[in-house]
């Protein structure tokens, strides 16, 4: 079985992310970049397949300019066969992203689509839904566990009441959440190697895709920075402050 992986580069989650002056977007200037971490978790995934015997390929897949190659040979390395980067120099939505990924799924035939959940940097958490409209696939977001059956998948996924369990005919499209595994690190010997993996690099044309934003950020800013707290004397001083002060109880 072949597994289609999506991968984005975004700002490393343990960065300070900074607001441009003119508060019209974040600045990326001089900043550290990596993996968007729910697509760290879907290679992982699809590598485990891989090692199980399940899976025969692994293909990631990335949309952007060329310096999200970077993040490609990192997915090389961690244990995948392929990548795909289709080129784009334009900020692409996550509409755009899926009627991509839509058309690589009629191209390469996947049994398995793996993508994370949202991307830390936008949050929108919609292309894997957007995507099994398009490919009229099932689909499983938020997946905690994976199990394969005979032609089809069980995915575990986390909801409000705790967690429900789908059972899916392949091919399927699966989102990734937090707690389905821990991804590994990827060792030197293995991502000098992928530094000499060739990458296929399709230009954004060639899918009939236009880099069209719906959405306009209208400004950036940074969250008011907390106050120091304050020290009281008695449960009386505090009901006091929090009554005639903050205003919070009556």
């Amino acid at each position: 079985m072949k597994i289609l992986v999506g991968v984005k580069r975004v700002i490393d989650y343990n960065v300070q992310v900074r607001v441009r002056p003119d508060e019209t977007d974040v600045d990326l200037s001089n900043t550290k970049m990596a993996m968007n971490p729910f697509c760290e978790i879907a290679v992982e995934e699809a590598v485990r397949l891989k090692e199980q015997g399940i899976a025969s390929e692994i293909v990631v897949v990335s949309v952007g300019p060329k310096v999200v190659q970077e993040q490609l040979r990192l997915a090389m390395a961690l244990g995948a066969d392929r990548a795909i980067q289709v080129e784009t120099e334009d900020a692409v939505d996550s509409l755009a992203v899926a009627e991509v990924f839509a058309e690589l799924v009629a191209q390469e035939q996947p049994g398995l689509v793996l993508l994370g959940k949202q991307s830390i940097d936008s949050d929108n958490n919609q292309t894997g839904q957007m995507l099994a409209g398009m490919a009229g696939l099932g689909q499983a977001t938020f997946a905690s566990a994976i199990n394969f059956k005979e032609g089809c998948i069980q995915v575990t996924r986390e909801v409000d009441g705790g967690l429900q369990t789908l059972e899916l005919t392949l091919p399927a499209v699966v989102t990734t959440d937090l707690r389905l595994n821990e991804p590994r690190h990827a060792r030197l010997p293995d991502i000098m190697k992928s530094k000499k993996k060739p990458i296929d690099v399709r230009p954004l044309g060639d899918f009939n895709v236009t880099a069209q934003n719906y959405l306009k950020v209208l400004k950036v800013q940074a969250p008011a920075q907390r106050q120091a707290g304050e020290m009281v004397a008695s449960v009386a001083e505090l009901v006091d402050k929090l009554k005639n002060q903050a205003g919070v109880i009556a």
